[in-house]
């Protein structure tokens, strides 16, 4: 029996939240070793385990990845979430290159002043509204499937609804003008790993609190 998939980085969302994510939606378990002190990255780096110094690292088929988005590309290719062909994959990268952007200013927005983080997190929200969700509303009206690409549940189906789910964490009437995506999160929370995902007791991850931010800055040192 293959080993599960080993997931390093600390107790919270960041950049693996997405990772878990994908598993999860392909119905795979996995582990993880959380980074609570700076001795424990340290030795990874040590132990020539970071490529480019950096976390996540997932351990899966023999290999050590690093890099977020050529983890999630690998894991979205072996578990058939990444188009049938090329121009697929393609569009699928598209799309969820943009919800990752997206989620990527709520996750650095955690670590700003709490002035700034409010300010941070209000762009984000309005750039949901105006830059991110019209495209995707207007992406599901034009094909009239239920999914992104192909009429396949893929990686961009599980980008997007994480994406969703983190926007109403900060507003939630951000989907009052796209009655499309709140039919698309509905039909995507009710597919049953991902249903599975979103119980308490999972392994998703709450949004980062100011315990969590410290245990990061004290690690990385900034």
């Amino acid at each position: 029996m293959a080993a599960k998939p080993k997931l390093w980085y600390f107790h919270g969302r960041g950049r693996m939240e997405s990772i878990r994510w994908l598993l999860a939606a392909a119905g795979v378990e996995f582990e993880e070793e959380f980074l609570e002190t700076r001795e424990q990255y340290e030795k990874l780096q040590k132990d020539g385990r970071l490529l480019f110094g950096q976390v996540p690292l997932v351990e899966i088929d023999g290999m050590e990845l690093t890099q977020t988005r050529a983890i999630l590309s690998y894991l979205a290719a072996k578990y058939n979430l990444h188009g049938k062909d090329l121009k697929e994959t393609v569009r699928i990268d598209m799309y969820a290159d943009g919800t990752l952007d997206l989620m990527l200013m709520v996750a650095l927005a955690a670590f700003k002043p709490p002035e700034e983080k409010e300010e941070s997190l209000a762009l984000a929200v309005k750039k949901a509204k105006t830059r991110y969700f019209p495209v995707f509303e207007k992406i599901l009206k034009d094909h009239g499937e239920d999914f992104l690409v192909g009429n396949k549940f893929s990686w961009a189906d599980i980008q997007l609804l994480e994406a969703i789910l983190t926007m109403e964490e900060l507003d939630a009437s951000v989907l009052s003008d796209f009655p499309l995506l709140k039919e698309f999160k509905t039909r995507i929370s009710n597919i049953p790993t991902i249903k599975k995902f979103l119980q308490p007791g999972s392994q998703r991850k709450p949004p980062p609190d100011s315990h969590y931010v410290e245990v990061v800055r004290n690690i990385l040192q900034f």
